[in-house]
């Protein structure tokens, strides 16, 4: 298995604990949860469920369909009982007594899969799975409960944040994040799949260190090719993917797209009151649930740009596999199946991989802030919009990195394939921006001009514009 190496040790650690224990371990949909605890714990599995996926199915009968799987299982595993439950506190009754029936030392190793979807309405799952937790599992020593989602906002409102009879039961929780750049590098070379450090950063700038995404990928063929296989051609792999993933996140998954869509088009995102008025939504407590949903399951990020307010809260998006989706694939364009290869230096693509590098930087800071030789020292992480006037033109500061040690980072993003060169009109849109910013700052701050590119800065009278330059190398370590 490919990186996973903390959670691995904290699952065993769980497992080898004198204790019961319930953990949640969640995250967004395909970015591997189901199989870190496939491979962790495929032979000392006790019981496994997986919730029925409400995508596409008759509502009126999700309950019904959600206890007679979960039967079906308890059978599977060796539940010698042919009545269906009619309700989850039956159900989870009769998950105790097969586990009661099984013999052995060690933990009872229960994983509850996609557990959201379980929660069905007037199902009255909450107050069942406190019941078995509360008065069974707890009270003994030998439980390992473990329930994943990719409806992160239910597994943080409903479990992490309870203010019920699960208020505080989780004994821990696992938040696992899509791949690093250098994951990224050992799932492809694990896969026999060969690319260079360059195609690596744009296959994250396609799938965003998504795994599921990742596995498409053929070592037969190019990266290029590999992009028209997966989204172009006829009945491609992921051709419906962006849909599908929405449909099985949200029950109504409309106004999330619609949140989604329009934060793509802005790549510095927009405030809350602009989102209600450009996606026609109520500025109400439904946009709230839906903001925190979206923030919850890493789709979108929630940030104050450099020298605003705290109250001047942003929404931008943050998820690279939604922004490529949306700038090539939205409403059934680019009916070309060799899109990517045919257009592979064109100016559209171009444009794209600088914005999307823009993100996989900002999903790199720790990286960034490593290579910097700042990892220790407490940040606050934002970009930047100066304005113009009619003296001055405006600009945007990629991303701020204010330090607590009075250095404020102005970090510059280029993809490039070959060393970035700084020009003489480049050299004063630096300065400009240097001076700017340099106007908003304590006195006891300066300001430290950083270059995040592929391969490095080419030396010439304007290069030193730039006092750190950070390349892919740096941040694959």
């Amino acid at each position: 298995m490919v990186g996973r190496i903390e959670e691995t040790s904290q699952l065993e650690k769980l497992y080898r604990s004198r204790s019961s224990e319930f953990v949640a371990v969640y995250g967004r949909r395909r970015v591997g949860k189901t199989y870190l605890i496939k491979e962790v714990f495929k032979d000392r599995m006790t019981f496994w469920h997986t919730g029925v996926s409400p995508y596409d199915r008759e509502k009126k009968n999700l309950m019904q369909d959600q206890l007679r799987a979960f039967h079906y299982n308890l059978m599977r595993y060796g539940l010698d009982n042919a009545n269906p439950p009619k309700d989850w506190f039956e159900a989870f009754h009769m998950l105790s007594e097969l586990v009661e029936s099984k013999e052995g030392a060690g933990k009872k190793v229960i994983f509850i899969d996609e557990m959201p979807w379980m929660d069905t309405a007037r199902a009255r799952f909450i107050p069942a799975l406190e019941n078995f937790y509360n008065d069974w599992a707890s009270k003994r020593d030998d439980i390992l409960l473990i329930v994943c989602g990719s409806a992160t906002s239910w597994i943080e409102d409903k479990l992490i944040h309870s203010k019920g009879g699960l208020y505080r039961r989780l004994t821990d929780t696992i938040h696992l994040e899509p791949f690093t750049l250098s994951e990224c590098r050992e799932f492809y070379k694990t896969n026999g799949v060969v690319l260079s450090d360059y195609d690596v950063a744009q296959s994250y700038m396609v799938f965003g260190g998504i795994p599921y995404y990742m596995n498409f990928v053929d070592g037969e063929y190019s990266l290029s090719h590999n992009i028209d296989r997966i989204f172009f051609c006829r009945k491609a792999k992921l051709e419906d993917e962006f849909d599908l993933l929405f449909g099985s996140l949200f029950s109504e998954p409309g106004q999330y797209k619609a949140i989604v869509k329009l934060l793509a088009k802005r790549h510095g995102g927009f405030t809350r009151a602009e989102i209600a008025e450009k996606a026609c939504l109520s500025d109400g407590g439904g946009l709230t649930e839906q903001l925190k949903a979206l923030e919850a399951s890493n789709f979108i990020l929630r940030y104050v740009p450099f020298g605003e307010k705290k109250n001047a809260i942003h929404y931008r998006l943050c998820d690279n596999f939604c922004r490529f989706w949306l700038t090539f694939k939205e409403g059934g364009q680019n009916a070309d199946q060799d899109f990517w290869q045919h257009n592979n230096n064109s100016p559209v693509l171009n444009t794209w991989r600088g914005f999307a590098f823009e993100e996989l930087c900002m999903n790199h800071v720790t990286g960034i802030k490593k290579a910097l030789g700042v990892g220790g020292v407490a940040t606050a992480v934002s970009s930047y919009a100066i304005k113009g006037d009619d003296s001055k033109p405006g600009s945007q500061i990629d991303m701020v990195i204010d330090r607590a040690d009075n250095v404020v980072n102005l970090c510059e993003m280029k993809f490039y394939n070959e060393e970035f060169r700084v020009s003489k009109e480049y050299n004063a849109k630096i300065m400009h921006r240097i001076n700017s910013v340099s106007e908003l700052l304590p006195k006891r701050k300066v300001v430290r001009m950083t270059l995040v590119t592929t391969e490095g800065i080419a030396r010439n009278e304007y290069s030193g514009i730039f006092q750190n330059t950070i390349t892919l190398a740096d941040l694959m370590k």
